[in-house]
């Protein structure tokens, strides 16, 4: 337990110096990268036409967004498509069907990175390289820019300027991505990661026989996986596998990765906002919460299964679906870190965890801001800081403010419509899917626990994370459609949603402090942030909940 936490303590005692550079670098402060990137920067800025001084109001930056994701969107779609046709496939893989290249497409688009492929059969190396790395560079790079938006829509008055987006896409890869990236994937190199353009090794085994070994570039793969909190890997078994994982250095590695920019963007909020204090509670309440669940998932891994235990009087830890080299720590840690951050990256197979770890990454995707993904785990948590002020200025009879910015009903509207429509895009997709045999058909287990594969399905799509749990078949039309709307609608109404509220408070002239102003950089606050997500959470999730790992952890008691 004290080594799940020195790691999470390592993570913000690095996040804390990277707030305080994300903030300077998008502030438009001096950076000692401006010597390399100045330059880079200003060639690509004429290269695409865009001048980097002029500004947009929120309508423009979400218009820039939405077209460029589109174009990216609908290029993914075409190289996996016409992957047979194109260079870099040794193995000869066949273009992916059209249903599942528009979920792969969708997903990636949306930093969820869902797969229902295995990407050693599935992709080419060109697919793997200018399809799935590009878009988990460029998806994280578009949350970041979402997010930059949103906290200079806070911290400014009377304008309606929000920033340039292309400029934050950019800077997002030279000044952030790119470079940490290839500081991961040099370490990962070293420990062990296979990076390489030939193809699939064949080998001799010992007892005569040939084996066909699947390789190929996956150490940049993976640094950018883990770094942008994608998640979609390389290989099926993800970062189980030992090309992708080898050791547990490597383990604690893309842990840190995973969580490095989402931790640290805490930090960079209250630089922008002018408040440290709030980013110190903020990560002290979030850092709690994590642990807290990494330490259920080991207690009840360690516990074992008591069926096993009552029948055949087998004593210790639940290990089916996990990684010896790991062993229960790293994987309690990773399970609880890979959907607090909305990574979806997996280092064990979260369908062999005992119901009540099981609902450890369920409950922190069902919130989607315990630190959450690239940007927009951090718009999240602003979101529901508006309306715990909301609610607290009602309570306390006073007009909601937060920051110097009165909350008036079209922000709480906003708010409202981003915060209602993850719960809707899970909750109706699962009622839909179990009414429907053919769906229903695609559960690898019965009963309670079946139902749980679908309930996760939907939840980790809603809240862009992509982990599973595997025993659901997910390559079906219907699964592949269902999930990539589901992926679509939960990535870009909240973020609709979040830079409407950012241009409305931009506009408002901030108001002086007095001594009735709700301090929302205290923990005493902070308790009663927690305490709103956690009951709306909990309002609304708890019946199917109750139906998944609730009730199959009575049912094996």
């Amino acid at each position: 337990m004290f080594a799940i936490f020195l790691v999470v303590l390592a993570l913000v005692a690095c996040g804390w110096p990277l707030g305080g550079y994300i903030y300077r670098t998008f502030a438009g402060e001096r950076t000692w990268t401006d010597s390399l990137a100045v330059p880079v920067e200003r060639a690509i800025y004429r290269l695409i036409g865009v001048n980097p001084d002029v500004e947009m109001d929120w309508k423009a930056y979400l218009r820039a967004m939405m077209v460029s994701n589109l174009v990216m969107a609908l290029f993914a779609y075409a190289v996996f498509r016409l992957q047979a046709v194109l260079p870099l496939n040794p193995a000869h893989i066949p273009a992916m069907p059209p249903y599942l290249a528009f979920n792969t497409a969708a997903s990636f688009i949306t930093n969820t990175n869902w797969q229902n492929y295995a990407g050693e059969q599935s992709l080419s190396y060109l697919s793997q390289m200018i399809g799935i790395t590009f878009l988990q560079f460029t998806s994280a790079a578009t949350g970041l820019a979402a997010a930059m938006a949103f906290l200079r829509g806070m911290s400014r008055q009377k304008t309606d300027a929000l920033g340039n987006f292309w400029v934050d896409l950019v800077r997002a890869h030279t000044r952030l991505l790119l470079p940490i990236a290839a500081i991961l994937a040099f370490l990962l190199l070293a420990l062990g990661v296979p990076e390489t353009l030939s193809g699939p090794a064949v080998v001799h085994t010992l007892s005569g026989s040939m084996q066909t070994i699947a390789r190929g570039p996956v150490a940049t793969l993976e640094a950018i996986k883990q770094l942008g909190t994608n998640g979609g890997g390389f290989f099926n078994a993800n970062s189980a596998h030992p090309f992708e994982d080898p050791s547990a250095w490597t383990c604690i590695l893309e842990i840190m990765g995973m969580g490095l920019i989402p931790t640290a963007l805490v930090f960079t909020a209250g630089y922008f906002l002018r408040s440290r204090r709030l980013a110190i509670v903020l990560c002290t309440l979030l850092g709690a919460i994590l642990l807290a669940g990494a330490y259920l998932v080991y207690a009840y891994e360690a516990a074992g299964n008591p069926i096993l235990a009552h029948a055949l009087g087998l004593h210790g830890p639940n290990m089916e679906g996990k990684e010896v080299r790991f062993g229960l720590p790293l994987t309690s840690l990773f399970v609880a870190a890979t959907t607090a951050y909305t990574t979806g990256a997996v280092n064990a197979m979260h369908d062999s965890l005992m119901p009540m770890s099981g609902m450890v990454p369920l409950l922190f995707m069902m919130f989607n801001l315990i630190f959450g993904g690239k940007g927009v785990g951090l718009l999240n948590i602003l979101m529901f800081l508006i309306i715990a002020v909301f609610i607290s200025g009602l309570m306390v009879g006073r007009t909601p403010e937060i920051f110097g910015k009165k909350i008036e009903a079209r922000e709480m509207k906003l708010a409202t419509a981003a915060m209602l429509v993850h719960p809707f895009v899970i909750l109706v997709p699962t009622a839909i899917a179990m009414a429907l045999p053919s769906a229903r058909a695609s559960m690898g287990n019965p009963g309670l626990h079946g139902f749980t594969e679908v309930l996760y399905a939907f939840t980790s799509a809603a809240a862009n994370n992509g982990s599973a749990f595997a025993g659901l078949n997910g390559n079906t039309p219907f699964y592949n459609i269902s999930i990539g709307l589901v992926m679509l609608f939960g990535r870009y109404v909240s973020i609709i949603a979040m830079l409407a509220i950012a241009g409305s408070l931009a506009g408002k002239a901030r108001i002086p402090e007095t001594s009735g102003t709700l301090k929302v950089d205290t923990f005493a606050f902070g308790y009663v942030f927690v305490a709103v997500f956690v009951i709306v959470g909990a309002l609304t999730f708890f019946p199917y909940l109750a139906l998944g790992p609730i009730g199959e952890q009575l049912q094996l008691g």
